[in-house]
C-alpha cells in the first residue's frame, strides 16, 4: 500500500513539469496580417504614416504562467508611402538607411500580463545598428479559432512611442519632421 502510493505521489511530481511545459504555445507571425506603421508629425501640419509590408516574427506564451517572449523582424526596405519620391528619401541614408540596415528588430523575453490579459512587452528594439530598450503597450489581445481555417490563433494591437533621434535618425527635426514616432504593430499569428 505504501509503495503504492509512493508511486503514485512520485508519477505526479515527475507529471508536473511536463504539464507546465505543455503550456507554452509558440505562435508565428501570418504576414498579410502583421503590418508595422510608423506616424510622424509633419511640419506641424498633420501625421504621415509610413507602412511595412515584410514582416516575420514568433510569439511564445504560457498564459498560465502569465510569460513569453516576442521576436519581431521587420524588413525596411519594405516601407511605402503614398509617394514613390517619398519612399525613395525614406530608404536612404537620412531615415531607413536600408542599403546598410535592412532589417528592425524588436525582442522581448518580458511580456506583461494583466490577469489573463497580455497588456505589453519590455525588450529591445534595434534599428540603423543601435539597441535600445522600448517598452511596447498591448491591446486588443484575443486567443481562439481563426473562423474560416479553423486554426487557433493569437491577434494584438502592440504600439510605443519613440523618439527617432535616440537611433541616430536626425533629419528634418523638428522643422520637417517630428522627432516623436509612434509605432504602431497589429499581430495576427497561428499556432505552430
Amino acid at each position: 500500500m505504501l509503495r503504492s502510493r509512493f508511486c503514485s505521489t512520485l508519477a505526479l511530481v515527475l507529471a508536473v513539469p511536463v504539464t507546465a511545459l505543455a503550456a507554452e504555445e509558440s505562435y508565428v507571425f501570418d504576414p498579410v496580417h502583421s503590418q508595422p506603421m510608423c506616424e510622424v508629425a509633419h511640419m506641424g501640419f498633420s501625421v504621415q504614416r509610413v507602412s511595412f509590408t515584410k514582416i516575420s516574427g514568433r510569439v511564445t506564451l504560457d498564459r498560465a504562467a502569465h510569460r513569453g517572449a516576442l521576436d519581431a523582424t521587420v524588413d525596411t526596405n519594405s516601407l511605402r508611402s503614398y509617394s514613390e519620391k517619398l519612399d525613395a528619401h525614406l530608404r536612404g541614408e537620412d531615415f531607413f538607411n536600408v542599403a546598410k540596415y535592412s532589417t528592425m528588430t524588436f525582442k522581448s523575453s518580458d511580456l506583461v500580463f494583466d490577469g489573463d490579459k497580455l497588456v505589453g512587452a519590455n525588450g529591445e528594439l534595434t534599428l540603423l545598428g543601435v539597441t535600445k530598450p522600448v517598452t511596447f503597450k498591448v491591446a486588443n489581445f484575443v486567443c481562439g479559432e481563426q473562423p474560416f481555417n479553423k486554426r487557433p490563433m493569437c491577434g494584438a494591437e502592440a504600439s510605443a512611442v519613440i523618439m527617432r533621434s535616440e537611433w541616430g535618425m536626425k533629419y528634418g527635426i523638428p522643422k520637417a519632421a517630428s522627432d516623436e514616432v509612434r509605432i504602431s504593430l497589429p499581430i495576427e499569428a497561428f499556432r505552430e
